[in-house]
């Protein structure tokens, strides 16, 4: 881990991080029952970070260096979805096999996720206050 590799994917993460706030902000207006910006953004997340896996391996159609690898893979899906990761690592146990332990990746994620969430901790260290944003847009963020 060089310090330009670091830079590469901080670089990455600070435009996937703009993207992210950006697409929620576009989202709002259709995100009246359902948080339409989360879901886009995890999608769309997700549909990146899949294409760009395996179209640009060393043998894949498009190769690139593997710091534009870590700029877009790490970087802009790491700052503009985590989900992505989810996602690909969940499709590799599918295509190799384990289904068992893909179906076990997928309910540990969404159950320890959800509880990882802490917000029935936060609201009893606050008094009650169940709140869990300041402004629209972080229920989106």
């Amino acid at each position: 881990m060089s310090f330009y590799t670091c830079l590469i994917v901080m670089a990455g993460g600070a435009l996937g991080t703009f993207a992210r706030y950006a697409a929620s902000v576009l989202a709002m207006p259709v995100s009246r029952d359902l948080p339409w910006g989360t879901i886009i953004i995890n999608v769309t997340g997700s549909l990146i970070i899949g294409l760009f896996s395996t179209l640009t391996l060393a043998n894949g159609r498009f190769p690139v260096s593997d710091n534009m690898r870590l700029f877009v893979m790490i970087g802009l899906c790491g700052g503009y979805t985590t989900f992505s990761s989810f996602s690909l690592q969940t499709l590799d146990l599918l295509r190799s096999g384990a289904t068992i332990r893909a179906c076990i990746n997928v309910a540990a994620s969404v159950v320890l996720c959800i509880g990882a969430v802490g917000h029935l901790i936060a609201t009893r260290i606050n008094g009650g206050v169940a709140d869990a944003a300041q402004a629209a847009i972080e229920e989106q963020a």
